[in-house]
């Protein structure tokens, strides 16, 4: 892998900003990638996110800021990095680093051994990596999500919502052209666009550490159950053409 973009979705991160910057630069001065960047993507931030990435940026020329006036959900953001991203292969990782960002060269082994167009993070595949755990309703919640996923989408992933995937850069703008939801079920639409397009993609064990102030509500969390049943309306509704 010699380039790379990194994009964060972030909003109302001034607090943790700085801290997974610091991180995320230095991980790319230690692999010596010949073009690497850092999309920092701020979904309508009332804080000083924004503010924060244009001073980071001005010492670190790999940072890049995309702002929006609005809040518009993660979904949103992640489809304009994927669509902005300009280098071979394409990681989005949450602003927390919930996955360390060390574990790419997990997703990197993954994809180099079979060839594939992508890896996506998993903490179902091996639960032993799970270093701190989300509350309970969360974890249940969340497998529940994933049986209601894959009846509904055909889909064989354990778990689609780890938010640390690695895909190919054409294979990014590709899914993202088509993508169509804003909120937190758009892994979903994703994964299932780019199977319908030919992509193949592994799923990976990583490590993952639940972090406070997660931006997912109870009530984000319910309406995601509807999002596979929408994704499937929308195939039927040939709208990912």
């Amino acid at each position: 892998m010699r380039s790379l973009s990194i994009i964060v979705p972030a909003y109302n991160e001034e607090r943790r900003l700085p801290a997974t910057l610091q991180t995320l630069c230095a991980y790319l001065e230690q692999r010596h990638f010949d073009q690497a960047e850092i999309l920092v993507v701020d979904d309508g931030s009332s804080d000083a996110t924004a503010a924060l990435t244009r001073d980071f940026s001005t010492h670190s020329p790999v940072v890049r800021l995309l702002t929006n006036p609005l809040n518009h959900g993660k979904g949103y953001v992640i489809r304009q990095g994927l669509l902005k991203a300009r280098y071979e292969w394409v990681l989005f990782t949450d602003a927390d680093l919930s996955t360390p960002i060390d574990d790419l060269a997990r997703l990197e082994a993954a994809v180099k051994a079979s060839s594939a167009d992508g890896a996506i993070g998993s903490r179902a595949l091996d639960r032993t990596l799970i270093g701190t755990h989300q509350p309970r309703w969360r974890e249940f919640s969340g497998r529940v999500f994933n049986s209601v996923m894959r009846l509904e989408t055909g889909l064989p992933y354990r778990d689609t919502q780890c938010g640390f995937k690695l895909f190919r850069r054409e294979a990014a703008r590709a899914m993202a052209a088509r993508q169509l939801l804003n909120g937190f079920g758009f892994d979903v639409e994703l994964l299932f666009i780019a199977r319908r397009l030919g992509y193949k993609f592994q799923e990976v064990a990583v490590r993952w550490n639940n972090a406070e102030g997660t931006k997912v509500s109870l009530w984000n969390g319910i309406a995601a159950f509807g999002d596979p049943l929408r994704v499937r309306w929308n195939a039927l509704c040939g709208r990912y053409r």
